[in-house]
């Protein structure tokens, strides 16, 4: 069985080696410049592209046949997309399986919609991984990941108002005003996968307060989950919030991963993202 996702699945190099995921990158345009967002990306080249180019910064999703090359030489597939409500990625994604059993016969392959990104599909590929090794049938499995995804949550701090600026989600006179006040926006996906506020935080201190309040506003039992932490070029930060989160609430594990491109496009320089 094989596990593929699209790149916005954020991995450290633990989740690369023991996961076996196979990633199909979606391509980033800075202005004039265009980046793949693979393995060979240079995030920071990237982000100070973004930082310095007055347009927004824009996605393109993987086309199907490179899903259906993800796809080839494999037994049964699960599939881990950005939520279909901000990419084209799932549709892509289904499109491929429907190409590919057209033409290479029978093969079980089944496409998850996240409805969030980065480390949420990251949580997602590694109960995915556990059922694999469980030996669970391919249904059983797809039954085990849909009741997961139920009742995952995903929230994220934004390292900056920029990107908001600059795809006219507020205006730029606000978003002076928040960066002199130093307003961090506390975004959540809801459950249809779309992105909205859940509030606006000062100072960057309150904001990781706030994200260790969240987690307990949201869950009561924490000794069967995993708490997920992403970060764009903020290790310290992650390591803070996961140090006040182990003294509140007992997750079973905590891992953090760093954001490769298209979750950095987002988040921006010194954005965490959460998913349990």
């Amino acid at each position: 069985m094989r596990i593929v996702a699209d790149s916005s699945c954020d991995l450290n190099e633990n989740l690369k080696s023991s996961l076996g995921i196979t990633l199909v990158p979606l391509t980033i345009t800075v202005g004039q410049e265009h980046f793949k967002d693979d393995a060979n990306l240079d995030v920071s080249k990237l982000i100070n592209a973004i930082e310095h180019c007055k347009e927004v910064a824009k996605s393109s999703c993987p086309s199907p046949q490179e899903f259906i090359e993800a796809f080839k030489d494999a037994g049964s597939v699960f599939v881990v997309t950005l939520t279909s409500a901000l990419s084209g990625t799932y549709n892509s994604a289904m499109l491929a399986k429907d190409l590919y059993l057209k033409e290479y016969g029978d093969k079980f392959i089944h496409v998850f919609d996240s409805k969030g990104s980065s480390v949420k599909e990251t949580l997602i590929a590694m109960v995915i991984k556990a059922m694999i090794d469980e030996k669970l049938t391919e249904m059983e499995i797809v039954e085990h990941v849909n009741a997961y995804l139920e009742k995952q949550k995903f929230f994220f701090q934004l390292g900056s108002l920029d990107t908001m600026i600059k795809n006219g989600r507020i205006t730029k006179l606000k978003g002076i005003i928040a960066n002199a006040l130093n307003i961090k926006p506390i975004l959540y996906a809801n459950e249809h996968g779309e992105v909205e506020l859940y509030e606006n935080v000062r100072s960057e201190k309150k904001s990781i307060r706030k994200l260790v309040e969240i987690i307990g506003e949201h869950c009561d039992d924490f000794s069967d989950r995993i708490l997920g932490i992403s970060h764009c070029e903020a290790l310290a930060k992650a390591e803070t919030l996961k140090a006040e989160v182990e003294a509140r609430y007992n997750f079973k594990k905590i891992i953090i991963v760093p954001t490769a491109g298209l979750s950095s496009v987002y988040t921006s320089r010194g954005g965490l993202t959460i998913a349990f």
